[in-house]
């Protein structure tokens, strides 16, 4: 997986492929959970949804006190039509379900591809700092911003380490945020609009704004889909550059990625961005399960990965440090929030010596259990004073479409066919009453 490099004065270097391919399927196996939850009005992760992101990432977030990959993982699985919001929770869509069985480059590869097309949020707004964004007629587009802004992958080299400021010098005046010289005036740090205004002459530079929106980019987005490898500092005091602005002085950072120092394209980055045919995925030591005749799985070789772990949580009952114990409670518990045994199984011819024939033997009840019953989903249940009217109207002509018989004297009717329903039940002489008081 990424390892973590200690480096002089605080920096450190973070190697993301590995780490990110893992955490793909991760994030997918939470959605499955139902575990995740964010804005309705906004889509973003709520503050308990990043802390369950950061504890299931493989080396952590960018740094221990502030969600970054935290908070773009939901948005970019909601952006790349992998998961969407059931009320508050995200849950799985088919794309999603499928992309657990795709290999994950191939999922890292669409959800960048989706992000910087149809990315859900102005990564700008990130930089909370910079204020009056908001106001009308302020920010140029996020699309073309962003298209602009993901080329930085195309400026970064495999084999070397690209300072960020050479990014910076690259792309400087490529893009713009806002939308003209008099929308800078709207745009402003510190407490006072018309004082931290960066429409004053010298008081604005590429760097403090758009410099910002790229390093959100590319921290927040390229690195934890493992494009690039990061090198890194703390954001405290690493870019001074804005503190010539009045608001400016007393700010810890302009950005919370103000601490990202240089950039290094991975093979999956070159990939990702079309750069390069193909990928190749690298060889990793993924852990090892038996599983007895007492349906015990146990890990019995090498460390099970947190997308691991929650794939078999769905399936069983965790009794211990690597043991689930799967049972036939446990499998209809996983059909009934969704998911199908076809995944447990799949999951352990892979990862296990061998699938004992006391698991096939439960996996097959479960299966034909599911098959005895059917949802159907919600109906307007309709009760009739005897089974000779049930009858008549069940078979009158504009009727039969609307309504099926259950029992003797009820018909049942989809709830998107009542007023159609209520409509022809008039034309046949009938209308409904009210339920009697008390039902």
């Amino acid at each position: 997986m990424a390892t973590v490099q200690p480096m002089p004065v605080g920096v450190t270097i973070r190697q993301t492929e590995l780490a990110a391919l893992a955490n793909v399927r991760t994030m997918l196996e939470l959605c499955a959970s139902g575990a995740l939850r964010c804005s309705v009005k906004t889509q973003r992760p709520t503050s308990a949804a990043m802390s369950l992101v950061t504890a299931h990432l493989v080396d952590g977030d960018w740094y221990d006190d502030e969600p970054i990959a935290a908070f773009a993982w939901p948005l970019l699985v909601q952006a790349g039509g992998l998961a969407k919001r059931n009320g508050t929770c995200l849950e799985l869509t088919a794309k999603g379900r499928a992309a657990l069985k795709a290999p994950a480059h191939d999922t890292i590869r669409a959800l960048w591809q989706r992000w910087i097309t149809h990315g859900l949020i102005d990564e700008l707004s990130r930089v909370e700092n910079i204020k009056g964004q908001r106001t009308a007629r302020t920010l140029t587009a996020a699309g073309p911003r962003r298209l602009a802004a993901a080329g930085a992958l195309t400026l970064l080299h495999r084999d070397a380490w690209t300072p960020v400021d050479d990014v910076f010098a690259a792309l400087r005046n490529r893009f713009f945020a806002a939308q003209s010289e008099r929308a800078l005036w709207r745009l402003y740090l510190g407490e006072d609009a018309e004082d931290g205004a960066f429409g004053y002459a010298g008081f604005y530079e590429w760097d403090f704004i758009e410099g910002r929106y790229l390093l959100a980019v590319l921290l927040e987005y390229a690195a934890t889909l493992g494009l690039v490898d990061v090198e890194l500092a703390p954001p405290q005091g690493a870019r001074d550059d804005f503190r010539v602005n009045a608001g400016g002085e007393e700010l810890p950072y302009l950005s919370r990625y103000d601490g990202l120092r240089a950039l290094r394209l991975t093979a999956l980055g070159a990939f990702a961005a079309g750069l390069a045919p193909a990928y190749e995925p690298a060889s990793t030591d993924s852990a090892h399960f038996t599983v007895d005749d007492n349906l015990m799985v146990v890990a019995a070789a090498g460390v099970p990965s947190p997308s691991d772990k929650l794939l078999l949580a769905a399936f069983a009952e965790e009794t211990g440090p690597g043991r689930w114990q799967v049972s036939r409670i446990s499998l209809l518990d996983a059909v009934d929030a969704g998911r199908s045994p076809d995944e447990l199984i799949g999951f352990l011819a892979v990862h296990a010596d061998g699938i004992p024939q006391a698991l096939t033997d439960v996996v097959d009840g479960v299966r034909r259990a599911v098959q005895q019953l059917t949802d159907l989903g919600p109906v307007r249940l309709i009760e009739c004073r005897d089974q000779t009217i049930a009858a008549q109207l069940a078979r009158h002509p504009g009727l039969r479409r609307l309504c099926r018989r259950v029992g003797t004297t009820h018909l049942a009717v989809d709830l998107d066919k009542v007023p159609a329903f209520r409509k022809a039940l008039r034309e046949a002489g009938f209308v409904l009453g009210e339920p009697p008081q008390g039902r």
